[in-house]
């Protein structure tokens, strides 16, 4: 009888713990989702109400002045999403591969010269060309003006996700590639269907660092690409921010005046957030059980 009393004890006590952990968790998260949440209000709010009362959670008017901003010429925007979402789907997965091959080819020990190719892709992560001589080499040698493949080549390789996935890679026991070279597999074969299956975790979290740099990116399209029906979205959605910030420092003009009084500034910010998070933000519920795990045995085996 004492015994069993005790044992309820203990349980209440540990079923008390996952409670409050539970209860912790749950109101961390709130914290977390209320500053979205208020940008998507904010991002319907009317100009005359957050001039007066700020932005709030609940706002007691409702308008689309901002996304129709935004979407003044709707083609445009749609054009932008078509280039930015084959940029990222395109780049991530040429960057995954390049990255992986070499990662795997830098783990492997009889590996010829395989210090100075280790130090060679250190040495990216230290130091860089500048910025002139990297547009020198983009446009007159590698061509790459005014295409798409210079949304997706100058980003391809990643020092860091190089090492994240050799680490990975020296993780996996040496006797798989032992008893695979036994029976006859060579090393494509081996890195495709051995250690490639094996890296799921630090594969998702590499595609998501990818995929994240190749959505936000606007730096490229800016230095590289002259034409408007390439823009990626955020460089598309950088210049229209950067022309309505402009409109609403010419005060002395009457007409424009009247056009942007009906334009909340920040408004059309907070709904730029949303119209650009919202689509990579689908990425995380597929990839997040992975995350952790790929990032830590990544970066701590090796």
């Amino acid at each position: 009888m004492a015994e069993a009393t005790r044992y309820r004890r203990r349980r209440f006590r540990i079923n008390g713990w996952q409670m409050f952990a539970c209860l912790f968790t749950g109101l961390f998260a709130l914290v977390c989702l209320y500053p979205f949440l208020l940008v998507i209000s904010g991002s319907f709010t009317p100009k005359d109400e957050s001039i007066r009362y700020g932005f709030r959670l609940i706002p007691h008017g409702f308008t689309t002045a901002s996304y129709q901003a935004l979407f003044v010429n709707g083609r445009t925007i749609i054009n932008g999403y078509k280039v930015t979402v084959f940029v990222t789907v395109v780049g991530t997965a040429l960057s995954l591969g390049v990255n992986s091959m070499l990662g795997w080819a830098l783990s492997r020990k009889v590996m010829p010269a395989r210090k100075f190719f280790n130090f060679y892709v250190l040495f990216t992560m230290l130091f860089s060309g500048g910025m002139v001589p990297w547009y020198i080499v983009c446009v007159n040698y590698l061509h790459l003006k005014d295409t798409i493949f210079a949304l997706l080549f100058p980003s391809m390789v990643s020092a860091w996700n190089i090492f994240l996935l050799r680490n990975y890679f020296t993780s996996v026991p040496e006797e798989m590639y032992e008893s695979a070279r036994i029976d006859g597999a060579r090393d494509f074969r081996i890195y495709w269907n051995i250690y490639l299956p094996l890296s799921t975790p630090v594969l998702a979290t590499v595609t998501l660092f990818t995929a994240l740099g190749y959505w936000n990116d606007w730096w490229l399209g800016l230095m590289l690409i002259d034409k408007s029906e390439l823009h990626p979205l955020q460089l598309l959605l950088r210049n229209i921010i950067s022309n309505i910030q402009y409109l609403q420092t010419m005060e002395q003009n009457p007409e424009i005046q009247r056009m942007m009084a009906s334009i909340p500034g920040d408004g059309v910010k907070m709904a730029l957030v949303i119209i650009t998070t919202g689509p990579i933000i689908l990425l995380y519920p597929f990839l997040q059980r992975y995350f952790v795990k790929g990032i830590m045995v990544g970066a701590v085996k090796g």
